[in-house]
């Protein structure tokens, strides 16, 4: 009998992927959906979907009956207080974990959180996300689990960084960080083998970074070359000041209270995008998992911009 999965945030770009990997893989999956969606996924005879929240313990139990391991992908990445992040990047968390605890045995538990985390004082989202952490850290007596820690995940369904890479098809580059600046990337199917392997394996507690390979990151005008390089054509620079960068995000979270939508461009946004160092270490995870990445940045980008003019 195949293994059973449970994992949130399916509906979502990173869950998705990691959803339809563990199907393909030969595993039966277990997936929270809100009962007010409507899943758009093709119907598998191994996805079963659990409808209810990550507020409704009744769903969670029914969500963790019976399964083998648990994939936490749900969160929350748009909001202006700290409450609009914690209560599902925090609290959610916990809900969830604690019902794994409770059961006998308990399922191991896999966190996807965010690189964030490691800076929890940039912004009330990496703030939400340490919190996370330490939810699971608490319970490391009662349920095996590990956290992983993701740098900027691209690839194809993703809706954060595709507006910007689709400036960069286009000859534009809009750079939102300081010329110092590193950071590391991963293509979402990287994520997912990375999930797969640790199934795979016996690891259990540790926080652990992963990125595409590069050590040491990448400059924005690394992203940009490359872009230039699939292109064939020249990318105009557009430095955006930070400056301009606050002022953008205080008028966006005006605009958001007026007309009552979470955000993405707000002042702890900001903070995050002009962080100097958000370079991963794969060193230690490939140790415990065996996992290595395949999609460097280039191939990655290459896929993407096929699907985004398909």
């Amino acid at each position: 009998m195949s293994p059973t999965i449970a994992i949130t945030g399916a509906t979502d770009f990173i869950g998705g992927r990691i959803g339809e990997r563990l199907l393909e893989a030969g595993y039966a999956v277990k997936a929270l959906v809100r009962s007010s969606s409507s899943p758009k996924t093709t119907p598998h005879p191994s996805l079963h979907w659990i409808h209810g929240a990550l507020e409704e313990p009744k769903s969670l139990q029914c969500l963790v009956e019976d399964v083998d391991a648990v994939i936490h992908c749900a969160g929350v990445v748009r909001g202006t207080t700290q409450q609009s992040f914690d209560t599902v990047n925090a609290a959610g968390v916990r809900r969830l974990a604690r019902i794994c605890a409770g059961r006998s045995p308990a399922p191991r538990f896999l966190l996807l959180s965010s690189l964030a985390a490691r800076e929890p004082s940039i912004s009330p989202y990496a703030a939400s996300k340490r919190k996370g952490e330490q939810v699971v850290a608490d319970l490391s007596e009662r349920i095996r689990w590990t956290a992983l820690r993701a740098p900027a995940v691209y690839g194809p369904g993703d809706r954060a960084l595709l507006p910007l890479f689709q400036l960069m098809s286009r000859g534009v580059a809009p750079i939102l960080g300081p010329n110092e600046a590193r950071f590391s990337m991963l293509h979402v199917d990287d994520l997912a083998a990375a999930v797969l392997h640790w199934l795979a394996s016996d690891c259990q507690r540790g926080i652990y970074e992963l990125h595409d390979g590069r050590a040491g990151g990448y400059r924005w005008d690394d992203a940009v070359n490359t872009a230039e390089a699939l292109r064939g054509k020249r990318v105009v620079r557009i430095p955006v000041s930070a400056f301009a960068m606050r002022r953008l995000a205080s008028i966006n979270v005006s605009l958001a209270r007026l007309f009552g939508y979470a955000p993405m461009l707000t002042p702890g946004k900001v903070r995050e995008l002009r962080h100097c160092d958000w370079v991963c270490d794969n060193r230690e995870l490939s140790r415990a998992i065996g996992w290595k990445p395949q999609v460097p940045l280039e191939a990655g980008l290459r896929k993407m911009l096929d699907w985004t003019e398909e």
